[in-house]
Order: C-alpha cells, then structure tokens, then sequence
C-alpha cells in the first residue's frame, strides 16, 4: 500500500538496532521492498566475533550510533519524522528518549524483544516499573514468541498491541539449500551433528564435545561426527579440551553465511545446546535446510520449529546425561527416520520468511499509535 505524502515523498521508517546480523537485514530489506518506504537504521557496531557481510536496499540509510550522543540521536529522528520508530527493547536509554519523542508526535512506537517470561525478581520488579515509562515510550510490542508476548502483556501491553514473528532466517538461502539437499538424500543420510553457535558459556559447547565425545569411548557414537561453527571467548579452550581435541569432533571457526551452504550439505542433525537462548534464528535456518533438529529444552525457537518426535528432540538444559540419550537416538535412527524429519523440518522453516515479517511491518505501520 503506497502511504506517500502530499509532497510525493515516500513515508519513512526508523529502526533502532543492536548488532545487525544477516538475518535481520533480509526483514529490512523485504519490508523496504515491499511497503515503499525509506528506512533508516541505527545500528551498534558490528561483533568483532561475527563481522556478517552485509548488503543493504538501496533505499536503506545507514546511521551508525557510536557517532551520535542521545541529543544528537533525537535530533536525527526530528529531522526524519518517522510515521514509525521500532527499537530494540529497552537496552539502549537513548533509543527510549526518541521512542518518546516521537510518540508524543504521533508515530506508532514498537518494541522489540526476544527476553521470556521467566517469573525472576528482576522481571518482577519491570513490570512493576512499566507503568511508569512504558505508555509514553512505546504503543506496540513485536517480540519473538508466545513467553515474550506473555512479557509483554504483563508490562501492560493489551492483546492487540503485541505481534509474534520479530525473528525470520533469511529464507531465501536456507529454503532452496533445504529442496536440494532432501533431493540429494532420499537413500543416504550424512552421520553428522553441526552445531552452529558464538563459543560463549550459555552455547553449551562443552557439554555437547563432552557428551558426544562419551559416547564415542562407550562404543555408542556408530560412525558419527560432530562439527562445529562459530568463534568467541571459550573457543580455544573448547578446543583444547580432552573432548575438544577428539578426532570425531571439528571446530571449523567462523562461517559466513553462505560459506555454511558446504557446511550444512555435509550436516544430518543441527544440535543447539544451550542453556539461555530466548529464540535463535539459527534453529530456523537449519530447519529450513531440511535438518533435523536436536535442541535443549532452553531455546526458544522450538516453539515454531520443533514437533517432538516428528522432526527431532529435546534435552533437559545443562543435563549431560539426557543429551546423550538424545544423541543416541539420532544415532540409531534409519536415514529414512531421518529424510522424514528433514522434511518435516523443512516444513515448518518454510512457514515463516522475511515476506511474512514485511506484512506485519507494515501492519504495524498503518497500526493506530
């Protein structure tokens, strides 16, 4: 739907970001392609430990937030008059301080999370404080799943104010990598967990080597791998433990997204163990690419993309033990046990796309403030 103003000018957009990751880009990208806005993006410098290659719409203005104070940040966004500010929760105080100013000049103001509800004393003691700030900041809430949402709501938010979906993988690499694998494995399925994660405590990276390494001194392992993607603070000592330094297991460092594609085609089961992962887009992206899935009971994107027992399984957080119960599972399934899950996966990875997030953009933009 064309929204532009009486000057012909297309209505704009602000987006107020942490770290900009691929997937996220693919959202703005679609949106921008297909609502006919001009967007601009604050961003928070790029991880040093996941530096994604990036390529933006052309209609996408990119403002960097280490050059701007919070005065400056405001001073931006007048200059901008968004119909339509969406920020990143509620981490950076200056982001608040435009969500505020731009409210109370009518724009329709979003927040956007991945945090659950877990019911701790600091969750508690936020929805106490909404009230307070919440109304004047921001009239929507765009979060992850149904625990966030409960979130939401209990910050004061009411049903109609609050949409699912804030994460997509970018289907469009993942969707068609997923087709031709599950093509290329109707008769042989690759004997390969990947697990896909920052090396950082809440990943689990050592429980799973531990794990997975246990099973291959017991004899259990049969003639499976595990393989491992990604980079961060524990890596090189993952990596130099006894079960790190196994001759089953690779640490292949950081990927590029579509450095991936060689990873995932040798891949048979995507394992993310975590054991703090409000969502993880990464579930999405593997579940796209037709793998099954073997995630613990913390990550929250199994909500949407996991049917027990149809196209993988879950784990207790943090328990070693039924991890390798799991794995063992796996181990001992059939590849056509196997090719079913996949394509189960694939299923339900399709059943969410950056297309689908435009749409509810851009219900959000033509959404009453």
């Amino acid at each position: 739907m064309s929204m532009k103003d009486e000057g012909g000018a297309w209505p704009a957009v602000l987006v107020l970001y942490t770290e900009l990751a691929p997937y996220v880009l693919a959202c703005l990208n679609a949106f921008v392609e297909a609502a006919d806005i001009e967007l601009h993006l604050v961003r928070w410098p790029v991880h040093k430990e996941a530096p994604f290659d990036l390529v933006f719409h052309p209609r996408i203005t990119v403002h960097e937030r280490s050059t701007m104070d919070d005065e400056q940040l405001v001073d931006l966004a007048l200059r901008i008059m968004p119909h339509m500010v969406i920020a990143s929760g509620w981490v950076d105080k200056g982001y608040l301080k435009v969500c505020r100013a731009m409210r109370k000049r009518g724009a329709v103001t979003v927040m956007s999370f991945d945090t659950a509800w877990r019911g701790d004393a600091k969750q508690w003691a936020n929805m106490l404080l909404a009230p307070t700030w919440l109304p004047r900041t921001y009239s929507h809430a765009w979060v992850t799943g149904e625990a966030q949402a409960n979130y939401a709501h209990r910050l004061g938010l009411a049903a109609d104010r609050v949409h699912t979906g804030f994460y997509s993988a970018d289907t469009s690499l993942f969707v068609p990598l997923g087709e031709r694998l599950l093509a290329e494995r109707a008769n042989t399925w690759p004997r390969r967990f990947l697990c896909v994660a920052r090396y950082i405590p809440t990943k689990g990276h050592q429980l799973l080597c531990d794990a997975f390494a246990e099973l291959c001194h017991a004899g259990e392992a049969g003639d499976w791998e595990l393989w491992l993607a990604g980079t961060g603070e524990l890596h090189q000592e993952v990596m130099a433990s006894p079960s790190g330094q196994h001759p089953r297991i690779k640490h292949l460092g950081f990927k590029q997204v579509k450095e991936m594609n060689d990873v995932v085609a040798q891949s048979g089961v995507f394992v993310l163990p975590s054991t703090y992962e409000p969502w993880g887009v990464v579930v999405h992206e593997h579940a796209c690419a037709g793998l099954p899935l073997l995630l613990s009971s913390a990550v929250g994107a199994a909500e949407r993309f996991l049917v027990e027992g149809e196209n993988g399984h879950r784990f207790i957080a943090g328990d070693k033990q039924t991890l390798k119960n799991m794995l063992r599972m796996f181990i001992l399934s059939s590849d056509a046990e196997l090719h079913a899950m996949g394509r189960q996966s694939a299923e339900l990875g399709r059943a969410w796309s950056p297309a689908e997030w435009a749409r509810t953009a851009n219900e959000l933009l033509h959404a009453r403030p």
